[in-house]
């Protein structure tokens, strides 16, 4: 099942936030997602989601929220006011954490879309073994994904992998958004559950979040135009 929308991301996994405004402003137009983390968030406060927002960025705060149900909600209703779009928290907290979640994003965060982490893309079926979990990762996925939705949330991150089979479980309403995406030339890095960015569009992705093959390219302008053209995007 093809997504006829998908959108490309970029992860703007970089050092400083000066670094990271080098590297987006001459897309602007161009391109119309940021993806900004925690090492972003952390060193220059939520005061960068403005920044970019400014820039004519739709922002991805990619913060994946973890803690107990009231924590969770707190911290959602801190963002009240910020220009974020989609915003992350693990799937594994558990329904009531993600039930409170939704209800404080409809509340303070009404214009974002939740998106429940099921499996990190690292992950593969030792690493799971590893923390006690005895399912294979797709199985993993498709459980937090259902309990996810179940609570309230609109969106989901999996692995490119994973998008058949969620849209066959979850049908075209919950937004997909995919990292573990690397161009054919592109190296895998520690991303262990990978696509091409075609093959992510054609199984149903609605956004793909593509960071070192861009950030290292002798062209990031190229580069992203490259993507858009075969997931279909149009700018």
């Amino acid at each position: 099942m093809a997504s006829p929308n998908c959108s490309l991301i970029l992860a703007l996994d970089v050092d400083t936030q000066e670094e990271a405004v080098a590297l987006a402003k001459p897309l602007a137009g161009q391109l119309r997602w940021v993806k900004l983390g925690l090492q972003q968030f952390t060193r220059h406060g939520p005061g960068i989601v403005d920044t970019f927002h400014d820039l004519g960025f739709k922002v991805f705060l990619d913060l994946k929220l973890h803690d107990i149900p009231n924590t969770v909600a707190s911290a959602i209703g801190s963002l009240r006011g910020r220009p974020c779009s989609l915003l992350t928290l693990h799937a594994s907290g558990g329904p009531a954490m993600l039930a409170r979640a939704a209800e404080a994003a409809s509340k303070h965060l009404p214009d974002c879309t939740l998106l429940g982490v099921t499996v990190l893309t690292s992950m593969d079926d030792a690493q799971l073994t590893a923390v006690g979990v005895s399912r294979a990762p797709a199985e993993q996925v498709r459980l937090l994904a259902r309990m996810a939705i179940d609570s309230g949330l609109r969106g989901l991150v999996c692995s490119p992998l994973e998008l058949t089979i969620l849209r066959a479980d979850l049908g075209v309403s919950p937004m997909l958004v995919t990292p573990g995406i690397r161009p054919a030339d592109a190296a895998g890095d520690d991303q262990s559950r990978v696509m091409t960015p075609a093959e992510a569009a054609h199984a149903g992705a609605s956004a793909i979040v593509v960071g070192r093959p861009i950030l290292k390219s002798k062209d990031p302008i190229a580069a992203v135009r490259t993507i858009q053209r075969e997931i279909g995007e149009s700018t």
